[in-house]
């Protein structure tokens, strides 16, 4: 098996971890830092000692600094969006990070927007428009606002990242790992959450397999697998995470989520394909 064919199949597993957050998140009744710093405290831990496995050391820089704090962010956001709305509602608003990349390089590193772009994103609030539509409780209104903040700071560690190596990467999400941890921290003893056996296994699934050898699997991926595949690979998670949800907790989002859902995949998968021949032309 070639090198590219092993990266996408890389990034498939990837994408497939990632997707079961949501149900493990549902299925864990503490306080939402509490759930993201003890995952990231086992995530951490995991990815640490597969970097030490494939010879990679530890770099701490003002760039490896600079993701962890996008990363930690992004960890934070995502968990506290699925326990204020639903899991669907979290990972398609979260999915819109490139949409805020085309923004992030227009207003920080003037490049010019296309008309393409600003289609793009114009479609694409309109999808966010109708998730506000089918959930007008407080409690969701603001989670579906935190998912779309997750989609802002994952669309910031991927700028951050640039063009690190992957020792740079591996210790940036490290750093993210770090910072959860030590927010998630005073939470989880202010409140002393119950601690039985079935949510110590959760947070073991969490932390090792939908966060901690995901990311990895990610790394690996990267290094032959292109940006756009990989973006198009990664549509897996927001196809899958509302189906375990559905499937194991019950939970099914309203006939407008669903329609924003299909408008948010579909306009940035086409954008992802297309967009990038439109700029090679231009």
């Amino acid at each position: 098996m070639t090198k590219e064919k092993t990266a996408t199949l890389e990034m498939l597993l990837c994408a497939a971890l990632w997707s079961i957050a949501g149900i493990f998140i549902k299925l864990i009744p503490w306080n939402a830092f509490a759930v993201a710093g003890m995952r990231s405290l086992v995530a951490g831990v995991t990815i640490y000692i597969c970097m030490r496995l494939m010879g990679c050391r530890y770099v701490l820089n003002r760039r490896t600094l600079i993701v962890g704090f996008f990363a930690g962010c992004t960890y934070l956001c995502f968990v506290t969006a699925n326990k204020l709305t639903t899991s669907a509602n979290a990972i398609v608003l979260q999915f819109t990070s490139p949409i805020f990349i085309v923004l992030y390089s227009a207003l920080f590193f003037k490049k010019p927007v296309r008309k393409w772009d600003l289609a793009v994103v114009l479609v694409t609030l309109f999808g966010i428009a109708l998730f506000f539509l089918d959930q007008l409780k407080p409690g969701y209104i603001l989670g579906n606002f935190v998912a779309i903040a997750a989609g802002m700071f994952m669309a910031g560690m991927f700028v951050a990242v640039g063009e690190l190596d992957t020792q740079e990467r591996f210790s940036g999400i490290v750093n993210g790992q770090i910072l959860t941890f030590l927010a998630g921290l005073p939470v989880f003893l202010l409140t002393k959450p119950a601690v039985t056996g079935a949510i110590v296994l959760y947070i073991l699934i969490l932390g090792v397999f939908q966060l901690g050898l995901s990311y990895v699997l990610y790394v690996r991926a990267s290094r032959y697998c292109p940006p756009l595949a990989c973006c198009l690979l990664g549509a897996v998670e927001p196809l899958l995470n509302p189906v375990w949800v559905a499937i194991f907790d019950g939970e099914r989002p309203g006939v407008f989520a669903l329609l924003g859902a299909v408008v948010v995949i579909v306009s940035i998968t086409v954008w992802s394909i297309f967009g990038q021949e439109k700029g090679q032309e231009s």
